[in-house]
């Protein structure tokens, strides 16, 4: 099958697509955007969450197929080019990233909470990311992350 989507704001078209293809497969080996990681493949860790029409999901349980005319928006297009997400520069900064296999995912997650909740409290900050699963940390840089990009969000 033939699939017609928008990826990070650009035209995509994939070829041959199989029924049991997952959209994660389809971002990482037809697009090649490797941001989301395959950890788990059952939805229980959040490593490969994505934004599908601006909602995040895990996108090792979309099919492929599912993604026809719409949106996708990976962690690699949460970048404005060469600039950084404040987001992504939380992470690096706080010094949340470890080994990096989560770290997509939990900052599309947490891309989403602060989008929503402009100034969340940690209870906010924990419930957000409650699915998505890092075995490197303890959580205390993700969070203090989190509390570093909401922070610098509403102080423009």
């Amino acid at each position: 099958m033939r699939i017609d989507f928008t990826v990070n704001g650009s035209q995509e078209t994939a070829d041959d697509v199989w029924e049991g293809e997952s959209l994660l497969y389809l971002l990482r080996e037809r697009v090649g955007l490797p941001g989301a990681k395959n950890a788990c493949e059952q939805g229980e860790c959040g490593s490969c969450t994505v934004y599908l029409d601006g909602t995040p999901v895990c996108s090792c349980l979309v099919a492929a197929g599912q993604v026809q005319g719409r949106s996708v928006r990976t962690v690699e297009g949460l970048a404005d080019g060469d600039k950084l997400d404040p987001m992504q520069q939380a992470f690096v900064e706080a010094g949340a990233v470890q080994c990096g296999f989560c770290t997509p995912g939990l900052i599309v997650q947490a891309h989403d909470l602060i989008e929503r909740v402009p100034n969340p409290s940690d209870v906010e900050i924990r419930e957000a990311l409650a699915g998505n699963l890092c075995r490197c940390t303890g959580y205390e840089k993700i969070l203090d992350a989190v509390r570093m990009a909401a922070e610098r969000k509403a102080a423009k």
